[in-house]
């Protein structure tokens, strides 16, 4: 699996795309009150945009990024629950700063919702620093960057 190749997104991949973040994100309706937004992203206008980036084959992760001119932003990271533990959220971490430095971008920044505390462990341990905690519309978020310059 750590081979795996991490590849953009095609129009036959909507469906799986779809999937993937259902799978993700639904344990968490819940515990946050409420379907969080990756779940209600428009996913087949994100891939045409060249926004997702997948890996496995079936998929079983996935990354949705998009370029500013001074950061790229991780808008949502997603592995399959039957994929959990294999290194997939690894190494799509590992990709976006890949990524992020081919376009020659000094940062990445990330949010995810308060209550997702799993997150609040993972992100600095791969090298994320807090920003700030901030209430947006009915979404409590964690913000994080990543410098990489």
């Amino acid at each position: 699996m750590a081979d795996e190749e991490i590849r953009p997104a095609g129009a036959a991949d909507v469906p799986v795309v779809a999937d993937v973040v259902d799978a993700a994100f639904r344990p968490y309706i819940e515990r946050i009150g409420q379907v969080p937004q990756p779940m209600e992203e428009d996913h087949a206008a994100n891939v045409a945009a060249g926004k997702v980036f997948v890996t496995g084959d079936p998929v079983t992760g996935l990354v949705v990024v998009e370029a500013f001119a001074d950061h790229l932003f991780l808008d949502t990271i997603a592995v399959h629950l039957t994929a959990h533990g294999g290194g997939v959220g690894r190494r799509l971490l590992r990709f976006v700063d890949a990524h992020a430095r081919a376009l020659g971008l000094p940062e990445v920044r990330l949010y995810t919702n308060a209550l997702m505390w799993e997150n609040q462990k993972i992100y600095p341990r791969y090298g994320y620093e807090l920003v700030e905690r901030r209430v947006d519309g009915p979404y409590d978020r964690v913000h994080y960057r990543k410098r990489l310059l």
